[in-house]
């Protein structure tokens, strides 16, 4: 986790491939990480409820709003050198956060097109778990992709999220089937 230009280049000079978060970069930092092949798990936070979980007069509150007040920069800035970009949250610890986790994908949109936000909670990530080497829970089938012998992780959706990301939002209404590693969570198709 690094969130300043001097956070992420000593993270880099030591050997980081990947910076979680940075969203107080400056260009000269973002440019090092494109020149580097070095990943970045940059989340939407901005200053809305919805998507990010500090309320008025919390004790991390300024941090919060200096952190959000960068959110588009830095996604401009990994744009505009087309640095590999991952999708992550930080929702480990609090139910009621995790089930926010469609809106923040939802909200990416700000940023990139459907596509490239289900590309990126998929099969960009994908591409980053497997630099884990042997710390990869997934070792025995492809990942982030649908093949022959890839781990069936799938979600059958109630209309079209390349051309409706909110579908994303509401995971009970809109998910009708959910299929992780070839077993079957939820199948709601013929209700």
């Amino acid at each position: 986790h690094a969130y300043t230009p001097l956070a992420i280049r000593t993270a880099i000079n030591a050997g980081v491939k990947c910076i979680d978060h940075g969203q107080l970069a400056d260009d000269a930092t973002a440019k090092l990480m494109a020149e580097k092949g070095i990943w970045w798990s940059l989340q939407p936070f901005l200053d809305n409820p919805k998507t990010t979980p500090f309320p008025e007069g919390s004790k991390n509150r300024l941090k919060q709003i200096e952190m959000t007040t960068g959110t588009d920069n830095a996604f401009a800035l990994a744009k505009k050198y087309n640095i590999k970009t991952a999708w992550g949250t930080d929702v480990l610890f609090d139910p009621k956060i995790a089930a926010s986790q469609g809106a923040k994908l939802s909200a990416m949109a700000r940023w990139y097109t459907p596509f490239e936000i289900l590309k990126m909670a998929t099969a960009s990530n994908a591409a980053l778990l497997r630099m884990s080497g042997k710390r990869d829970p997934y070792q025995k089938g492809k990942l982030g992709e649908i093949s022959e012998g890839a781990y069936a992780d799938l979600i059958i959706v109630n209309g079209n999220p390349l051309e409706q990301i909110k579908l994303v939002e509401d995971p009970d209404a809109n998910f009708l089937l959910i299929m992780k590693d070839g077993k079957i969570y939820k199948d709601i198709l013929n209700k």
